[in-house]
């Protein structure tokens, strides 16, 4: 992953994508205005929607050209 940056604000799950192969879930998100989601066969599908509508403290970069959710914490 590259461009790791911080962002802190509140989390909204703007929708659910397709599962992954493996049928772990996957989410499109908006923390703070920026745009991202879910990497594939990642433990954040699961965990995203109990921080839905709270305050977070994300970490997003680029994988492959896309924005994706690399760490989430509840402030």
């Amino acid at each position: 992953m590259k461009n790791i940056t911080q962002h802190t604000g509140t989390l909204k799950i703007i929708k659910r994508l397709d599962s992954s192969y493996y049928g772990n879930p996957r989410y499109l998100l908006s923390i703070d205005g920026f745009t991202c989601r879910t990497a594939i066969d990642s433990m954040l599908g699961y965990s995203v929607t109990n921080y839905d509508g709270k305050e977070v403290t994300a970490t997003i970069g680029t994988h492959y050209n896309n924005a994706t959710l690399n760490t989430l914490k509840g402030v």
